[in-house]
C-alpha cells in the first residue's frame, strides 16, 4: 500500500485536499443552517412565549429573537396550547441571566416579505431572572399587525380619503426628501422627549394596573363591611347635621381664628426664647434627675417613721394652732406693712455692727476696742470711789516740744509738773535729753569762764507717740 501511495502520490494529495475542502464546505453550510456541532458550541437553552396569532412565523427559517437589534437565538418550534400561539425560543447560553421574568416580546417583519423575527425587551432587574422552559404569558408579547387589518376597520369613505392623502404626501415630498431628512432631524430632540414621556406613561400604566388591583380588593373589602358603612354613613349624616346646626358658632370661631393665630405666633415666640434658656438648664438638671430614685428611697425611709408623728402629733397641734394663728392675722398684716421700713432699719443697724466690728489689723484697733477703752475712761473718771473722792482724774497730753517750750516758758511749770524726768528720758524726748546731757557738759566750762547764763531746752518739732505719752502718764 506504501509502494500504491508513493506511486500515486500526487492523486492522494489531490483527494485528500478535496476531502478537507469537502469537510470545510460542508461545515460552512451546516453552520448557515445553523446547526449546532455537538462538543464544540454550547446548547442553547429554551424560553417560551405565547402570542395571539404567529402569522408568516416558520420555524427552521432562521427567524431569529434580536434584543436591540443584536440577535441573541432563534425561533425554534411554533405550537397551539389552549387557543394561544406559542413559539419556542433557542437563546444562546451566553445571554442566560439577562432576560427576566418582566420582559416583553414585540413581533415584526424584516422585510415587506413578511420575514418575521421577535424583538426582545430583557425587562427590569426588579423582576427575577427568567429560567430555562420559563413561559411568557400573553399579556407581555404583541403581534405584527398586517396594514390589510388596518384598512378592514376603516370605512370606504375613510380608505379613499386616506389614499387621497398618501398621494398628496408623496406628490409633495416627491424631489425633496433632503428637506424631510432635515425636518426628521430636528425633530430628534422631541422624539427623545416623546420616548422619555413614553416611559414615564409605562411606568405609570403599571402603577395604574397596581392601583386598579388595590380598588378592586378594597371595594371587595368594603361590600363585606356593608353594615359598617351603613352605621359610617349614618353617624356622618348625624355629625353634619350637628356641624349645620352650630354654623353661626364656626362662623363666629373662623372669624377669631386669625387674631388667635398671631396671638399664638407671638406667644411661641415668646416661649423660644424659653426653651433657649430652658434647654441647657434641663441639662443641668439631668445629673439631680438621675439622682432622684435615691432620694425618693432615702424619702420613703424617711416618710414612713415620720407618718405616725405627723398624724398623731403635728396634725392635732396644727388644728389646736388653729384659733391662734387666726388671731395672729391682723398683727401679721401690720407686721408685713411695717416690715419695709423695718428692713431698712436692720440693714442700716446691720452696717453701723459691721463697721463696729471691723479690725483693721495687728497695727491698729477697731472700733470695739476703743469703745471698750472709753468705757474704762468714763468709770474711772465718774467713780468716786478712789481716795480723789469727787475730783477728776484728768490726763494731760503734749508732745516734747510743747513740754519743753512749757519748761523753758514757765520755770514754775517745771516744778509744778516734774518735767525734767520726761525730757531727759532718751526714750521718750530723744531731742530733748540729747540737749539736757549736752547742756550738762556745757555748764561747768561756762563757769569756768565766768558765763552765767543757762541754755534753753531746744524744742521738737515732732509730736510725741501714743505709746510714749502712755509712759509718760505713768
Amino acid at each position: 500500500m506504501r509502494r500504491a501511495i508513493k506511486k500515486h502520490l500526487p492523486d492522494f494529495a489531490a483527494i485528500i485536499v478535496l476531502l478537507l475542502l469537502s469537510v470545510v464546505v460542508a461545515g460552512y453550510i451546516l453552520n448557515k443552517e445553523r446547526f449546532r456541532f455537538p462538543f464544540i458550541e454550547a446548547s442553547p437553552y429554551v424560553l417560551n412565549a405565547e402570542f395571539q396569532t404567529l402569522q408568516a412565523v416558520t420555524p427552521g427559517q432562521g427567524q431569529s429573537v434580536r434584543i436591540s437589534g443584536v440577535q441573541v437565538g432563534e425561533i425554534g418550534s411554533v405550537s397551539l396550547r389552549n387557543g394561544l400561539a406559542v413559539v419556542q425560543m433557542d437563546m444562546d447560553k451566553k445571554y442566560e441571566h439577562i432576560v427576566h421574568t418582566n420582559a416583553t416580546l414585540l413581533l415584526r417583519p424584516k422585510t415587506g416579505l413578511d420575514d418575521m423575527f421577535i424583538e426582545l425587551d430583557p425587562g427590569s432587574s426588579s423582576a427575577p431572572v427568567a429560567r430555562p422552559g420559563y413561559t411568557f404569558p400573553v399579556s407581555n408579547s404583541l403581534p405584527d399587525i398586517n396594514v390589510d387589518e388596518i384598512f378592514s376597520a376603516l370605512d370606504t369613505d375613510t380608505r379613499e380619503y386616506l389614499d387621497l392623502l398618501v398621494n398628496g404626501a408623496g406628490q409633495g415630498l416627491q424631489g425633496r426628501t433632503s428637506d424631510l431628512a432635515q425636518v426628521l432631524e430636528r425633530f430628534e430632540p422631541t422624539h427623545q422627549d416623546l420616548a422619555r414621556v413614553n416611559q414615564a406613561i409605562a411606568t405609570r400604566g403599571a402603577d395604574l394596573r397596581q392601583l386598579v388591583d388595590s380598588l378592586r380588593r378594597l371595594d371587595g373589602d368594603l361590600a363585606a363591611q356593608r353594615p359598617q358603612i351603613i352605621s359610617l354613613v349614618d353617624a356622618g349624616s348625624e355629625v353634619f347635621h350637628a356641624l349645620a346646626s352650630e354654623n353661626g358658632n364656626i362662623s363666629a370661631a373662623v372669624r377669631d381664628l386669625p387674631g388667635t393665630l398671631d396671638q399664638a405666633t407671638a406667644t411661641l415666640g415668646k416661649v423660644q426664647s424659653l426653651a433657649d434658656e430652658l434647654g441647657p438648664a434641663a441639662t443641668n438638671l439631668l445629673p439631680a434627675a438621675k439622682a432622684l430614685p435615691a432620694a425618693n428611697a432615702a424619702l420613703a425611709s424617711l416618710a414612713q417613721p415620720s407618718a405616725p408623728i405627723v398624724q398623731n402629733q403635728i396634725r392635732p397641734f396644727v388644728v389646736a394652732a388653729r384659733p391662734v394663728v387666726r388671731n395672729l392675722r391682723p398683727a401679721a398684716v401690720n407686721l408685713a406693712a411695717a416690715a419695709p421700713n423695718l428692713s431698712n432699719v436692720f440693714t442700716v443697724l446691720n452696717h453701723l455692727l459691721n463697721m463696729l466690728g471691723y479690725n483693721p489689723g495687728n497695727t491698729e484697733h477697731g472700733y470695739l476696742f476703743w469703745l471698750a477703752w472709753l468705757d474704762h475712761n468714763v468709770r474711772t473718771l465718774f467713780s468716786v470711789q478712789d481716795a480723789n473722792g469727787d475730783f477728776r482724774p484728768l490726763f494731760i497730753q503734749a508732745n516734747c516740744a510743747t513740754l519743753a517750750s512749757i519748761a523753758n516758758g514757765f520755770p514754775g511749770a517745771e516744778a509744778l509738773y516734774n518735767l525734767t524726768p520726761i525730757l531727759s528720758d532718751l526714750g521718750l524726748c530723744p531731742a530733748q535729753a540729747a540737749a539736757i546731757a549736752h547742756d550738762a557738759t556745757l555748764k561747768p566750762r561756762i563757769a569756768k569762764i565766768g558765763g552765767s547764763s543757762a541754755p534753753s531746752v531746744p524744742a521738737l518739732p515732732a509730736p510725741l507717740s501714743q505709746s510714749s505719752l502712755l509712759k509718760a502718764a505713768k
